[in-house]
């Protein structure tokens, strides 16, 4: 079993948010810090690991508003054109 936080690359710079369940009540009680979050996963984490803590639909939604790097946005985009549904 794998026991390796990757958290813990997404937040380097904050100790405090290596936690899953943190991250999860953060996530499920404030909307007002999901887009950083979101940004901090999608520019730091693996695509495995944001996809734990945010669907794809919910990234579609998201993804218009957040500053994120060219690189970043496009890879995103693709991921969210092929992995995304407009019924769900």
């Amino acid at each position: 079993m794998n026991n390796i936080n990757y958290l813990k690359a997404v937040f380097w710079d904050y100790p405090d948010f290596i936690n899953p369940e943190k991250i999860k009540l953060l996530i499920s009680q404030n909307n007002n810090i999901k887009p950083w979050l979101l940004t901090r996963f999608l520019e730091h984490g693996r695509a495995i690991d944001t996809l734990e803590y945010f669907n794809v639909n919910e990234i579609k939604i998201l993804l218009k508003d957040l500053r994120l790097r060219d690189f970043t946005r496009k890879k995103w985009n693709r991921l969210v054109e092929v992995y995304g549904s407009e019924g769900k």
